[in-house]
Order: C-alpha cells, then sequence, then structure tokens
C-alpha cells in the first residue's frame, strides 16, 4: 500500500521541531503541500528549509502563538491566502506540564486550556467550513496516553489532553456525513527536543537518558518521531478512509489502556 497526500494541503501546528516537523516533512515526501506554524520565525524557517519538495509543492512558515485568539485568526488567513484551502490540520502544538493538583495556578491552568484545547478548537472552527465545501478533510489531534490514563501529579496536561479526546469524539461525529474523518493520536515516550533538554539538564548524554526511559516500555526502547509520523500520514490519508472517532495510542504498549 502506497500512502500518497498529492494535492491535498496540510496545516500542522507545532511545525518548527520534533514531531510536527516529522509530520510536515512525511506529508511533504507523500506529496501535500504543508503549511507549519510555531512562535518563531527563526526555527520556522530553518524547518522549512530542511522539508523536502517536489517540483511545484509549497512549504510556507507561518510564525503564530495559537495561545492567542487574534494571531490564530491572523495566521489561518496568511494560510488561505498561499493555498486557497485546508485539507489537512494537525493540532501538534503543546508542551508536557505535569504537576502534583496543589501545586497548579490558575494561571497555569488556563495557559495550558489555551494552548492544548482553545487553540485547536479555534483552527478546526476556521478549517471546518473549506473542509465541508470541498466534503473531504482529515483533523488530527495529537495528544498524550495520559489522556485516557493519567497518572499522579499530572495536572493540568492530562486533563486538558482527555478534554481534547472528547472534542475529537464529538467533532467525528458532526464531521463523518461530509467527509470529514477526526482521530486523535497519543504519545508515549516519543524521541523529541524535550528530552534533549531534560537530558542536559541532567547532565547525562543522551542515548543513555532515552535508554532509560525505554525501560519502562514493553518494546524497551522509545520510538522515534518518525514512526509518529508514519501513523499521521495513514490517517491523513485515503488509506484510513473508513476511521474516525479513534484516540490512537503511539506508545510501545506503554499505557495500561488500549
Amino acid at each position: 500500500m502506497e500512502i500518497k497526500l498529492t494535492g491535498k494541503k496540510a496545516l500542522i501546528t507545532g511545525g518548527s521541531k520534533g514531531l510536527g516537523l516529522a509530520i510536515a516533512r512525511t506529508f511533504a515526501e507523500a506529496g501535500a503541500d504543508v503549511a507549519i506554524m510555531a512562535r518563531r520565525q527563526g526555527p520556522l524557517d530553518e524547518a522549512a528549509g530542511e522539508i523536502g519538495t517536489r517540483q511545484g509543492q509549497k512549504v510556507f512558515p507561518v510564525a503564530c502563538d495559537v495561545r492567542r485568539a487574534p494571531d490564530i485568526e491572523a495566521g489561518f488567513a496568511k494560510v488561505m491566502q498561499a493555498f486557497g484551502g485546508i485539507d489537512i490540520l494537525v493540532n501538534n502544538a503543546g508542551t508536557s506540564n505535569a504537576n502534583p493538583f496543589e501545586t497548579v495556578t490558575d494561571e497555569q491552568w488556563q495557559e495550558d486550556i489555551d494552548l492544548k484545547l482553545f487553540a485547536a478548537i479555534r483552527l478546526i472552527r476556521l478549517a471546518l467550513p473549506h473542509m465541508k465545501q470541498r466534503k473531504w478533510g482529515r483533523i488530527i489531534n495529537v495528544l498524550n496516553i495520559g489522556a485516557k490514563a493519567p497518572r499522579p501529579a499530572s495536572a493540568p496536561t492530562s486533563v486538558t489532553r482527555a478534554a481534547g479526546m472528547a472534542l475529537t469524539k464529538v467533532l467525528a461525529g458532526e464531521g463523518a456525513p461530509h467527509g470529514i474523518l477526526v482521530n486523535a493520536l497519543l504519545v508515549g515516550f516519543i524521541e523529541s527536543d524535550q528530552w534533549v533538554q531534560r537530558a542536559a539538564k541532567a547532565g547525562v548524554p543522551i542515548a543513555d537518558f532515552l535508554a532509560n526511559m525505554g525501560k519502562e516500555i514493553p518494546m524497551g526502547r522509545v520510538g522515534t518521531a518518525q514512526e509518529f509520523a508514519n501513523a499521521a500520514c495513514f490517517l491523513a490519508s485515503d488509506a484510513a478512509s473508513y476511521i474516525t472517532g479513534t484516540a490512537i495510542n503511539v506508545d510501545g504498549d506503554r499505557s495500561p489502556v488500549v
């Protein structure tokens, strides 16, 4: 089976590095035009340079703070001007913000909600009319396995990710009659910049840091960003034409919940 996204227009938030960049690169390799959003223009431009495209394809970097509604509206308008429409939306922006419940302030709750929930809500609200007009669309919400199996001291992120899973299910039912498929991919331990930073902070070589993390996973290793991007590319394609309303763990069986 060959996965093709030829002629599709995709928007990926958090697209300047890590999982977002891997997804954007994989979508481009499958033939899609890709727009990538992140807060800083410099890293976005570097990422755009890393994404290989064929003749006639577009890579469009858009500086946008998805925590702010006006930024989302302005950034989405730029993408529409460049692409003329959106077929695939990947809501990937987010960080891991996990703390004991009693230590989390109102401000931290609100920031997490704005970044991980309202950013997705606002972008989906903008993208849906264009997908309905085309009678085809894919929305992929990147969450984490805490959405299904929250652990102690995982507030606020597990709560906002669980809300993202509920949002996915609501939208799947509403989008299905219009050919719009909505799914979530749940991250386990995947190689990313956050682990590089944590390893550096701990003074541990990244290879040793990841190997130690792998001990918690039945497969015995941390996943790669490319493995995660492959799953996203499948869900974005016609090959996944009867899959919607699902929340798929990409975690090497780390989660106790399927």
